[in-house]
């Protein structure tokens, strides 16, 4: 369905003036009904999520550094460009359509190696909200690409007596679970 006008322009002041003198329904002939059912854009909550998703991200880059040591035994961890952002996304994506959003979800952060898969940590946004929902993380290591970078990061760890360089593949899989609710699981492989 398109809703049209017969105006060839809008009138922003005039539409505010309807807006504060309370208009009805029925005195709207010459402006789009979308004038009024699709809401402006709130800058606040545009700022409000890029603040969360940045804070996701670095919760994201915090885990794998303080994994690198303790669980992954390697002293360099490589991401792909973005890759934190991205999955920063889509866990507020995923985490929109819950009652307390992001606030109320617990990420569950592994890597999987071959046929392996290692639990690096947990992260929780609110430790102050009950969980409603989880989602697990799963980063994939990278095998095939950048074989060249790959290659000189090991030798050049070996000769500076470092153990081992992760680099992490650009695919992540995402997996949702609803802890109250009979919908289950939602898996997305990104």
């Amino acid at each position: 369905m398109v809703a049209t006008s017969s105006l060839s322009s809008k009138n922003s002041t005039c539409i505010s003036e309807l807006i504060h003198q309370g208009f009805h329904h029925s005195n709207i002939t010459d402006f789009d009904y979308w004038d009024y059912v699709v809401p402006e854009p709130n800058l606040n909550e545009v700022v409000f999520e890029e603040r969360t998703c940045q804070t996701l991200v670095k919760m994201l880059e915090n885990c794998l550094s303080s994994s690198k040591q303790t669980k992954l035994h390697c002293s360099k961890v490589l991401v792909p460009e973005k890759l934190t952002k991205r999955i920063a996304q889509d866990v507020l994506r995923l985490s929109s359509t819950e009652p307390c959003g992001l606030r109320g979800c617990v990420i569950y952060v592994n890597l999987e190696i071959g046929n392996l898969c290692k639990k690096l940590d947990q992260i929780v946004y609110d430790p102050s909200i009950v969980p409603t929902f989880e989602l697990t993380l799963v980063f994939k290591q990278d095998f095939g690409s950048w074989p060249s970078f790959r290659d000189f990061f090991t030798r050049a760890c070996f000769a500076s007596g470092c153990r081992r360089t992760l680099i992490l593949s650009p695919g992540f899989r995402l997996i949702k679970k609803k802890l109250y609710s009979l919908i289950g699981t939602v898996i997305e492989e990104c």
